[in-house]
């Protein structure tokens, strides 16, 4: 997955709709998973063979209501720095503003593919409309209508034809790969340079399949583990510092590639609506998740009762999905840094559990039998055999049963509660298929 498209322009022009119509319909399959829907701004769009991610710069601004243009303008300079293609959008029904002028200034300079989306164009005479926007000195508009959806195949092969990126041909050992990701001035460079530390005897860094995420490969500790990196730590782009999104996007390329994501959150700050964004990245893309939570050193209180407290805070916001590790740990002492890595690579090695048929059947039956779906409409649904899917991205289990529509999400997560009770799979998401005999 390598390529990333970002959606730029003023408010109000529709990026959302379009956001929404070229992710939805994978995603209204694909991601079935309970709680994905808190952002709206990231995700995975498939067309033609080809897959994107899909990022709506507009959503991760907080007050989008009185954006000034200096928001805007930052924004923008974010996507040109992350993105393989933009798509600028602009409104037919308001023509060229000052604020479009300035947009596209901006991305007149930059180097990257830049695709004119002319927005709202809902019949033929809008069209003409759209000729305006030659001024911008951007190229053809495409003119495309979100709400109903005209004209986004003929953008979305537009889209596909300006991907320049081919997948590097390195070939990565089969050995666990943590991204450490998380908001800026959490901990994340720290903590790097902490694993690295005085010993240095990394092996190699290899430019990986993305245009900037690094692998770089650690055999110490009596471990064998890739870190991927985006070009976050590394260097310090142009960006301006402490924008919040941008470490949304930065993370999307790392998590991508990663198996385990060490989630860092700052101890003296708790859970942000920034972490929980890219929390909601690492469940969409089905990844491990470990959560760090860094610089304990500084908290005054560190009575076991205090401990507890922060814990529990962070499973209620990470809610429904509560299965996972979270350490206290402090890059600038080194206390537990190593409890981090085998953390991780436990829940790299939960992703890869397999679970007997027969055991699971044996376990699970009886706990289906004492508490079964609830009946609908007078019918009993009756499960009657359980599997688990071989060579799967994490944990699939597949339950036979006669009325598979009827079976709805609360009781899904029933029985993936009941499996991580029977079987250690913390951090690592699981599916539970329910299908007809």
């Amino acid at each position: 997955m390598g390529n990333l498209v970002a959606i730029v322009g003023r408010p109000n022009v529709g990026k959302s709709t379009l956001f929404n119509r070229l992710t939805e319909t994978r995603q209204a399959i694909v991601d079935e998973t309970a709680g994905t829907t808190r952002d709206r701004q990231y995700g995975q769009v498939e067309w033609g063979k080809q897959e994107f991610s899909l990022v709506d710069t507009g959503g991760w601004v907080v007050n989008s209501g009185d954006i000034f243009e200096e928001e805007i303008n930052k924004q923008v300079t974010i996507a040109i720095e992350e993105a393989d293609v933009i798509l600028f959008m602009v409104d037919v029904h308001n023509g060229v503003t000052d604020l479009d002028l300035n947009v596209a200034n901006i991305l007149r300079r930059s180097k990257k593919p830049i695709i004119l989306v002319s927005n709202k164009a809902d019949n033929f005479e809008m069209h003409a409309l759209s000729a305006e926007f030659y001024s911008l000195g951007l190229g053809d508009p495409v003119n495309i209508s979100a709400i109903n959806g005209s004209g986004t195949g003929d953008l979305l092969d537009l889209v596909i034809s300006k991907f320049t990126k081919k997948e590097s041909v390195e070939e990565l050992e089969d050995i666990p790969r943590f991204a450490i990701v998380g908001r800026p001035n959490a901990g994340k460079s720290s903590f790097v340079n902490a694993l690295i530390g005085e010993e240095r005897n990394i092996v190699t860094d290899i430019a990986g399949t993305t245009r900037d995420s690094i692998y770089t490969k650690f055999d110490k500790f009596n471990m064998n583990f890739y870190l991927v990196d985006t070009a976050g730590i590394r260097k310090k782009g142009k960006v301006i510092e402490g924008l919040e999104y941008y470490s949304v996007i930065r993370s999307i390329r790392a998590i991508e590639n990663s198996d385990v994501c060490i989630l860092m959150i700052d101890a003296t700050k708790g859970i942000e609506s920034q972490d929980l964004n890219i929390f909601s990245i690492i469940q969409k893309n089905r990844k491990g998740l470990v959560v760090c939570v860094n610089k304990w050193d500084l908290v005054e209180n560190k009575e076991l009762i205090a401990i507890k407290t922060f814990e529990n805070a962070i499973r209620e916001r990470l809610a429904p999905f509560t299965d996972f590790p979270i350490i206290f740990a402090s890059a600038m002492t080194k206390q537990r840094i190593l409890k981090v890595l085998e953390t991780a690579k436990d829940v790299y090695e939960n992703k890869k559990v397999r679970i007997p048929t027969h055991k699971l059947n044996e376990i699970m039956l009886p706990i289906i039998e004492h508490t079964p779906p609830p009946s609908n409409k007078g019918k009993y649904i009756k499960i009657k055999y359980i599997t688990q899917i071989p060579n799967t991205q994490v944990p699939t289990f597949v339950f036979f049963c006669n009325l598979p529509q009827w079976v709805k999400d609360p009781y899904k997560r029933f029985l993936e509660n009941r499996i991580r009770e029977h079987w250690n799979l913390t951090g690592t998401p699981i599916n539970i298929i329910i299908r007809e005999k």
